[in-house]
């Protein structure tokens, strides 16, 4: 548990003096706590230490994804005070639908990305100018377009908090965050509508699906990459150009780093290098880039990712070896 990484989340998403709901979840015997505080309660280190030791015997860690009326006692709909965050639960295939989330141009770059268990994700974007009515809707279309949980679309939903474990598996699963962007987002970066779904969005079934013929920029652009790698080029070097080359990228920074850091993981774990060297590798190489506690969470991720891919990799060349020649590293 990293008690640092839940309270720059909680600080991150609410504003001093907010109302924010705490969620305690135990999964045998059921039970819910429930808890409403400011946010400076509860990132003040002793309610986070009870956090933490709630955590590890047992509870999962929420928290509401909007802020609360100041004075409520209920976490309500009639108690949310404004739309803080549109969000987007992927529970199914999560690898995948990130990468075409992350690739699309109906949506701008995620606030943040949760890891809340293997190949299983909750995006976030902050944003402002949404009354209650167009936040259901608009989360309504995400799920939609990028295959989330439709379920997942009430403005009084919780969200995992990422530094503790997710305690429904055995061992427990550690919940990890990124921050792609900071930026705060209005309804128009938003380009949701029913026409732009049919034109651009391709129908959910949706891992991604490319014509065996057919290589797409990204495809094209992990090719080089691995290649450059494998010919021992620098992956700051490399970071740079390939940012450059993807200047049509909502974030081509990021794109960048993401690309050649997960083709990193998988050359070398393809080589045998076990993966707590492959993270504090990571690490390493991005120490400078990112904040330490990120860092860490992000460079685990990333080589934890890769080495699913491999698995699906492996799996696959046995059961379906004619088709394998055409899938996606």
């Amino acid at each position: 548990m990293n008690t640092q990484t839940a309270q720059e989340f909680l600080t991150r998403c609410f504003h001093p003096g907010e109302t924010v709901a705490l969620l305690l979840r135990k999964e045998s015997p059921a039970s819910t706590t429930q808890r409403i505080v400011t946010l400076e309660q509860a990132t003040a280190s002793r309610y986070i230490a009870w956090l933490r030791y709630e955590n590890h015997n047992g509870a999962n860690v929420y928290v509401a994804a909007n802020p609360l009326r100041s004075g409520s006692r209920k976490r309500t709909k009639d108690c949310i005070a404004e739309v803080r965050h549109l969000y987007l639960d992927i529970d199914e295939d999560g690898d995948n639908r990130i990468a075409t989330l992350m690739e699309s141009e109906a949506v701008p770059v995620p606030t943040v990305i949760l890891s809340t268990s293997p190949d299983k994700y909750q995006v976030l974007w902050r944003v402002e100018g949404f009354d209650f009515d167009h936040q259901e809707n608009t989360l309504k279309l995400l799920a939609i377009a990028f295959g989330g949980d439709s379920a997942c679309t009430d403005r009084n939903r919780v969200l995992r908090v990422p530094g503790f474990r997710n305690c429904k598996y055995d061992p427990a699963h550690p919940v990890t965050v990124e921050y792609p962007s900071d930026s705060t987002y209005r309804p128009e970066d938003f380009r949701l509508d029913d026409a732009l779904l049919n034109a651009v969005i391709p129908p959910y079934g949706f891992a991604r699906m490319y014509p065996a013929n057919k290589n797409t920029h990204s495809e094209q652009d992990w090719a080089w990459i691995v290649q450059q790698l494998s010919l021992g080029e620098d992956a700051g070097k490399l970071t740079l150009m390939l940012a450059s080359r993807r200047s049509d990228k909502p974030n081509p920074l990021y794109y960048a780093q993401r690309t050649i850091d997960m083709a990193s993981a998988r050359l070398s774990l393809l080589e045998g290098v076990a993966i707590e060297d492959v993270i504090a590798m990571l690490e390493r190489r991005r120490s400078a880039e990112f904040p330490a506690s990120l860092c860490s969470s992000r460079a685990r991720e990333i080589a934890t990712t890769a080495k699913r891919m491999l698995s699906r990799t492996k799996f696959a060349s046995i059961h379906h070896p004619k088709e394998n020649h055409h899938a996606i590293a």
